[in-house]
């Protein structure tokens, strides 16, 4: 696992620059920590005391990306991507029979179409109503890199586990 696999942000961009930046490097660190695996790799639960797989991170991570920019921000009416709950998970957790590639293309999708949305929006200040709530463009994209850190971090634990690779 090579650190060059990810564009590293700007240590003196403005605001918009910075935030989406760095949700790039999350994304690309996901994808990093999973680079070089098989399919069964991906799907298995590494960790004795987790049902956490790295295939299930970049589902939850799709699924995660298709709620708050296209659902929240952008007001599209989308279907969830693996509905419903497995043994009281979220299905994307549930990738005994999931397909890698599908998960992946799923994932590429969701990312493509989050930066479209960003795009469309004149300031981070926008803001949108969503179940109730007023959220800022800041605010969503703030979040997005919260979510990704912390499951970057099992992600790190996982991959670990897997091959003994490690790496920021």
């Amino acid at each position: 696992m090579t650190d060059d696999q990810r564009t590293h942000p700007s240590t003196v961009a403005d605001d918009r620059t910075s935030l989406t930046s760095f949700l790039d490097y999350q994304r690309e660190t996901l994808a990093m920590k999973c680079a070089g695996l098989t399919g069964e790799q991906l799907r298995r639960k590494a960790v004795p005391t987790t049902g956490l797989t790295l295939l299930g991170l970049v589902r939850h991570a799709a699924s995660v990306e298709r709620g708050w920019f296209r659902a929240a921000v952008n007001g599209e009416d989308v279907e969830p991507l693996w509905p419903g709950l497995v043994d009281g998970t979220y299905a994307e957790f549930d990738v005994e029979d999931a397909d890698v590639d599908e998960a992946f293309a799923a994932w590429r999708e969701e990312c493509a179409r989050a930066r479209v949305v960003t795009a469309s929006f004149a300031s981070l200040d926008d803001t949108v109503e969503f179940r109730g709530e007023t959220i800022s463009l800041r605010y969503v994209l703030t979040h997005m890199i919260e979510e990704y850190a912390r499951h970057n971090g099992h992600a790190d634990l996982l991959r670990e586990a897997l091959d003994g690779t490690v790496g920021e």
